[in-house]
C-alpha cells in the first residue's frame, strides 16, 4: 500500500509557487528596467534595516537588504506604487543613496521578519545608527590632543535621552581616529564606566561616564555592529565601517561579560596604519639591505617572530608592498584579513567551516602564486606545507610565535619538521618589538647615570663591526617630557626594534644538527647583525626612544 505524504506534497507545491513567483518578478524587472534580486538566497546586512522602520517598510513594500555608508540597496515589490515612491524620496532626503531591486513578496517578507533581531533595541529617534560623516570631519579637525576629545566627550556625555547617544558614539570613535588610536576600550565598573584609547600600544584613560550612558552606548555598539542585544552572558564579535574622507575604516567590535556588565573593545583597522613603507619601519639600514635582497629572491621562506602586538604582520605587509608588481601573483592566508591590499589575493581562514591555514595554503598553491603570505604557522601540517612551498619555487612569508630569531629553528623542530630540509627552506628569520618614539618637539637630553652607563657600554661593546653602524658617542640619552604635540605623553608614533639571522652556509650546517636556541644565536654572531638589545640601545643613544621605553618591551638584563 502506497502511503501519501501530505506534508511533503505541500512543501513541493510551496516550492513550485515560490519558483513561479520569482520567475514572474524576473520578467517584471526586465519590463521596468530595474535589477532583480532573490533575497531568499542573498545574505542580509542587518544594518540596512536601520535605514527605514519596519512599519514604513511594510506599508511601502520596501525591503532594505544591504548598506555601505549611506548607500542602501532595497527590494521593492511594485515600482509604481505611490507609497513606495514616497518612502524612497523620504530616504533620499535623509542623504541615503537608494539602489532599487525588484523582489518578490516572499523575498520582502524574509527581510521584514529579520526586524525582530532589532526588537530588543531601545527606542530612539531615526538616524540613531548612522555614523555621521559630518561629525567625523568636524571631530577630526578639532581634535589635536587628548584634552580636546576629553572636553568634547564630557560636553556630550550627560545623556538625557537616547536620541543623543548616536552623537556621543560618533565622537568617541572619531576622537580615537583623530588621535591615531588602535583600540577603544569601554569598561564598566561598579559605579561608573571607564573609556580608554590604546595609543602607540599603551592604554590611556580618556573619561569616566555614568552607568545609564554606558548602557545606551553598549546598545549602540551592538546594533551598529550587528550583534544581538538580548545576549549578555556570552561573548560576541561584530563589525561596522566608517568612511573617513577617501578611506574606509573597518571597526571590529568585541563584547565580553564581566562582573559589572559587558566590556566592549572596538579595534580600528585604519588602512593608513598598515601601509607603512619598508623604509619607515625603523629597520637598521644594514639589516634593511639584507632583507630587501632576501625578499627579492624567487623562493625560500622569511619568518618574522615576536609576541602578539609586536608589529609582525605590519612588517610582512610592508614586504608584500615592496615586492608587488603586476607581473607576479601574491596570495595571503590570514586570520583574519585586517587590511585589504590592492592587487593581492587575500583569503581568510574559517575554523568553523574547517578552512584552516593548512587547507588555505593547499588551495593557494593550486592558484599558481609567486609569493605566499601565511598569517601564522601554528601547527605541523601548516609548517610542512609552507616548507615544501619554499622548496618548490615559492617565496613564503610568515610569522611564528617565538621571542627571538634564533628561537624560530627549535620551534620548527618542535613542530616535527626535519632539520635536514629546514636549513634549505628558510632564507631569513627575524624578530621584532615595537617601541614608542620620543616626541621630537619636547624630548629632553640628559646625562646617563653611571649604573646605566655600565650596562649600555657593555651592550654596545658586544656589537660586532661597530663601524658599520651610526651610534651616538655623546654619552647622553633622551627622556620624555610631554607637550601639546604629543598630548602630554612624551611619545609620538612607534618604531621597530629588530634582529635577524641569515641562513648562510654555516647556519644551514648547524640547523641539520637540530641545535638549541643559544647555539643558533652564537653561530650567527659573526654575521654582524645586531640583536634586539643592541638595536634598541643604539636607538636610545641616537635619541629615537628612551631607555625606560626600551626596558618596557625588552629585558636588558638577560
Amino acid at each position: 500500500m502506497i502511503k501519501f505524504d501530505e506534508e511533503k506534497q505541500e512543501k513541493k507545491v510551496e516550492l513550485l509557487h515560490q519558483k513561479e513567483e520569482e520567475e514572474l518578478v524576473k520578467i517584471l524587472s526586465a519590463k521596468y528596467g530595474i535589477k532583480y534580486a532573490n533575497l531568499l538566497t542573498v545574505s542580509l546586512n542587518v544594518n540596512a534595516l536601520r535605514a527605514i522602520s519596519r512599519r514604513k517598510a511594510e506599508e511601502a513594500g520596501i525591503a532594505p537588504f544591504d548598506i555601505l555608508d549611506k548607500k542602501v540597496k532595497i527590494g521593492i515589490i511594485s515600482p509604481n506604487n505611490p507609497v513606495t515612491k514616497k518612502a524612497i524620496e523620504d530616504m533620499e532626503k535623509e542623504d541615503y543613496k537608494v539602489e532599487p531591486f525588484m523582489v518578490s513578496k516572499q523575498s520582502a517578507k524574509k527581510v521584514w521578519d529579520r526586524y525582530k533581531d532589532l526588537s530588543f533595541s531601545i527606542k530612539t529617534e531615526e538616524g540613531l545608527l548612522t555614523v555621521s560623516e559630518k561629525t567625523i570631519a568636524k571631530i577630526t579637525k578639532e581634535t589635536k590632543e587628548i584634552a580636546d576629545i576629553q572636553k568634547i566627550i564630557k560636553e556630550t556625555s550627560d545623556i538625557k535621552t537616547s536620541s543623543k547617544i548616536s552623537q556621543l558614539f560618533d565622537i568617541i570613535v572619531t576622537g580615537a581616529l583623530a588621535l591615531d588610536s588602535s583600540d577603544i576600550h569601554i569598561e564598566p565598573e561598579e559605579d561608573f564606566t571607564r573609556i580608554r584609547y590604546r595609543m602607540d600600544g599603551i592604554l590611556t584613560n580618556i573619561i569616566e561616564i555614568n552607568t545609564r550612558t554606558f548602557e545606551l552606548l553598549l546598545s549602540r555598539a551592538k546594533l551598529i555592529s550587528g550583534l544581538k542585544l538580548n545576549i549578555k552572558k556570552n561573548a560576541q564579535d561584530g563589525r561596522f565601517s566608517i568612511k573617513l574622507k577617501d578611506t574606509e575604516i573597518e571597526v571590529r567590535v568585541s563584547t565580553m561579560p564581566g562582573a559589572y556588565g559587558e566590556s566592549v573593545v572596538m579595534r580600528l583597522l585604519n588602512p593608513d596604519s598598515i601601509s607603512v613603507p619598508i623604509e619607515e619601519l625603523g629597520i637598521e639600514p644594514n639589516l634593511l639591505k639584507i632583507i630587501e635582497e632576501e625578499i627579492s629572491r624567487p623562493n625560500g621562506m622569511i619568518l618574522n617572530t615576536g609576541p602578539t602586538g609586536s608589529g609582525k604582520t605590519t612588517t610582512l605587509y610592508a614586504f608584500l608592498n615592496k615586492v608587488y608588481t603586476p607581473e607576479i601573483k601574491i596570495i595571503t592566508i590570514e586570520d583574519p584579513i585586517e587590511y585589504h591590499i590592492k592587487g593581492i589575493t587575500q583569503t581568510q581562514t574559517n575554523p568553523k567551516k574547517d578552512y584552516t591555514f593548512a587547507k588555505g595554503l593547499k588551495s593557494a598553491l593550486r592558484q599558481d602564486p609567486d609569493v605566499i603570505m601565511v598569517g601564522e604557522i601554528r601547527d605541523s601540517e601548516t609548517a610542512e606545507i609552507a616548507i615544501h612551498s619554499a622548496l618548490t619555487g615559492h617565496l613564503v612569508l610568515s610569522t611564528l610565535h617565538t621571542n627571538t630569531a634564533a628561537g624560530a629553528f627549535p620551534r620548527f623542530s618542535g613542530l616535527g619538521m626535519s632539520p635536514e630540509i629546514l636549513g634549505s627552506a628558510v632564507n631569513l628569520a627575524m624578530a621584532q618589538r615595537l617601541v614608542r618614539k620620543l616626541c621630537n618637539t619636547c624630548k629632553k637630553e640628559v646625562e646617563i647615570p653611571s649604573e646605566e652607563k655600565i650596562m649600555i657600554d657593555t651592550i654596545v661593546d658586544g656589537i660586532i663591526d661597530k663601524e658599520k653602524y651610526e651610534i651616538s658617542t655623546s654619552g647622553k640619552k633622551y627622556e620624555s617630557v610631554g607637550c601639546k604635540d604629543c598630548s602630554g605623553i612624551g611619545y609620538k608614533g612607534r618604531i621597530a626594534v629588530c634582529e635577524a639571522i641569515l641562513v648562510d652556509e654555516e647556519i644551514e650546517k648547524l640547523i641539520r644538527t637540530a641545535p638549541g636556541e643559544r647555539e643558533v644565536r652564537e653561530a650567527a654572531r659573526p654575521q654582524g647583525i645586531m640583536n634586539l638589545k643592541e638595536d634598541g640601545i643604539v636607538k636610545v643613544l641616537n635619541g629615537v626612544t628612551s631607555l625606560d621605553e626600551l626596558k618596557r618591551v625588552i629585558d636588558l638584563d638577560e
